[in-house]
């Protein structure tokens, strides 16, 4: 499994033994042109021989999709479409906090606050069920459609 916090600037990321046992964050990606991410995002899946994806969704305290919440799930969608791999979504209110709390991360600017709040995403994950993944829906096919006129 492959954690995934994204933000605007930066993807947080963490990764798992086979087992699910020992959850680590790896070094955070900054963030480039979808392209770009998903180069750098690949390598990481053949190197890792992740199965799947898991990617935070910031709701807010009522369980409702932020705006970022949006971004992260279009964002989760394209990737696992792009990657071939199925996906699964976990709840992140205040994983970004929480990191920052227990590792004294606040306020830090080089991705270890991001990757340790998707360490805690796969955690979490792990240990709610896990959540069965999903493979991303397709996109439609526009080959055919004719635009306006």
């Amino acid at each position: 499994m492959l954690a995934l916090d994204v933000g605007r600037r930066r993807i947080g990321l963490a990764g798992c033994d086979p087992l699910g046992i020992t959850v680590r964050p790896l070094p955070a990606l900054a963030r480039a042109r979808f392209a770009a991410d998903l180069l750098r995002l690949r390598a990481l899946v053949l190197e890792r021989r992740i199965e799947a994806l898991v990617v935070g969704l910031p709701l807010d305290r009522a369980g409702e999709p932020t705006v970022q919440a949006v971004h992260c799930r279009r964002y989760g969608e394209r990737l696992a479409r792009a990657l071939g791999l199925p996906l699964a979504w976990v709840n992140e209110h205040a994983s970004t906090w929480e990191a920052g709390e227990r590792h004294g991360l606040h306020g830090d600017r080089s991705g270890a606050i991001d990757s340790a709040a998707a360490a805690l995403l796969l955690q979490q994950w792990l240990r709610e069920g896990p959540e069965p993944v999903r493979m991303a829906a397709p996109l439609p096919d526009t080959s055919g459609v004719v635009g306006p006129s």
